[in-house]
């Protein structure tokens, strides 16, 4: 890339700064520019409608989520960086996939959880589960953080840069009381080996070590949801608790709970 192209991607990097975007998020998005400056073979400053629409329609999306992330991306460059009115250029997003989360069974998740013997390892999954922690939450946690008094835990700068408090429950509380015994946390909860805070990839390593080489660590907030919605938790508070800006996605677990389909009164 010449230096105009640099210099258009930095020009990018700055505004998504200014407008508070997540580091995970401006690193995504510039890099789908990345590919569409490289691709179109120019500094961007002189892209049209046309070369976003060529783009759009040859470049092969491994999923709908990554073509919806390249929208995303284009459309603020064109109309924020750009500044100018492309009405040729079709950002209307694909039609949700809108496949079901995958979720683990109760008893084999308290089973196995019961079963770790490392007390770091039992607390991270017990913490996530108990909650709905997204990985980036759980990593990002302080000891400030917890509040055993208060019995709730403040999350900061959530998905969206949003805070929420949710309830931390006795059994996982204890938990985290003996891990703090035996591994001293300086700053942040969760340390690394070297390191002040646990990884992202250590915490999936995590599932694939206790539970199925293909689980991932976002299992664990899917299973939370279901289980509360099984349990006869009400919808508005698991939507609190998650974090979910529409009650629509909270609703989504009804469709995966077994106890609700199984509850349901057939005609014959």
């Amino acid at each position: 890339m010449n230096e105009l192209g640099k210099s258009t991607l930095e020009k990018f990097k700055k505004y998504l700064k200014l407008k508070n975007y997540s580091d995970k998020t401006i690193k995504c998005y510039s890099n789908c520019l990345l590919v569409f400056l490289k691709i179109i073979k120019n500094s961007g400053m002189n892209a049209t409608s046309n070369d976003y629409n060529v783009f759009m329609n040859s470049f092969e999306f491994s999923s709908y989520q990554q073509q919806n992330q390249y929208i995303s991306s284009l459309k603020i460059f064109y109309e924020k960086i750009l500044n100018k009115k492309f009405l040729k250029a079709n950002f209307t997003r694909p039609r949700n996939e809108n496949h079901l989360p995958r979720v683990i069974d109760s008893d084999l998740l308290k089973e196995k959880i019961i079963n770790i013997k490392n007390l770091k390892h039992k607390s991270i999954i017990s913490l996530s589960y108990s909650v709905g922690l997204r990985v980036s939450e759980v990593i990002n946690l302080k000891i400030e953080d917890i509040d055993s008094k208060k019995m709730i835990i403040y999350i900061k700068n959530g998905k969206g840069k949003k805070d929420r408090i949710v309830p931390l429950s006795q059994n996982v509380l204890d938990i985290l009381r003996k891990y703090y015994i035996e591994f001293k946390p300086i700053e942040y909860l969760f340390n690394g080996q070297n390191s002040l805070q646990y990884s992202s990839n250590s915490c999936n390593q995590l599932m694939k070590k206790y539970f199925n080489k293909n689980y991932h660590f976002h299992l664990l907030r899917h299973s939370c949801f279901t289980h509360l919605i099984e349990n006869g938790t009400d919808c508005r508070v698991i939507q609190k608790i998650a974090g979910h800006k529409n009650i629509k996605t909270t609703e989504g677990y009804m469709h995966v709970s077994n106890k609700v389909i199984k509850s349901v009164k057939l005609p014959i």
